[in-house]
């Protein structure tokens, strides 16, 4: 089962996200073989951390829910909350084989929140630039609660037109990059 599992930073965390950081990747380590794709959202300087995006493939949701809950930086009051939702990889692949690599161009996380029927269930035509991209589900799977999209984009607005816009209830544009330890 994959989930989409994204931790959103407290105002004032920075300094204990940092003193955390190598918990955080010695975490994120123990599931290597799991992941999909990692990596955080940023502020608009394009900087500074405004939250995590882990897409694992795990057991079941018990999995996911340990894996959201049990992380250092939530365990310690770094994130004001956590979206946590099963998520179906469209792409059939991890962000470590996007054709695009991990540097050049601006990377966007696109969350939309369904309303209604469910729209954008097939990897639309001609996005090459999609890293990751997939239906976010409810807890069985069965019922769509929106889509959820890693895509290299020129800005916001072009991230955003992956998706049917107005089928949506909200949808929001973050700043992303590839995540991981450095090399």
């Amino acid at each position: 089962m994959e989930f989409l599992c994204h931790h959103r930073d407290r105002p004032g965390s920075m300094p204990l996200r940092d003193e955390l950081l190598e918990a955080h990747w010695s975490y994120m380590d123990r599931y290597t073989k799991e992941m999909i794709a990692r990596g955080p959202t940023l502020a608009d300087d394009g900087d500074t951390p405004t939250g995590s995006v882990h897409i694992l493939d795990l057991p079941d949701a018990a999995a996911a829910r340990a894996f959201a809950f049990d992380e250092p930086n939530y365990q310690a009051g770094v994130y004001r909350d956590v979206l946590l939702r099963r998520w179906r990889n469209l792409l059939g692949r991890t962000m470590w084989d996007f054709p695009g690599g991990r540097s050049g161009g601006e990377r966007f996380l696109v969350l939309g929140f369904g309303a209604g029927e469910a729209v954008d269930l097939a990897v639309p035509a001609g996005q090459e630039e999609l890293i990751a991209y997939g239906p976010l589900l409810s807890d069985d799977g069965a019922g769509w609660l929106g889509t959820a999209a890693l895509v290299r984009a020129p800005d916001p607005d072009a991230a955003r037109a992956v998706l049917t816009v107005d089928r949506y209830a909200d949808v929001e544009v973050h700043n992303w990059q590839f995540g991981g330890r450095p090399s």
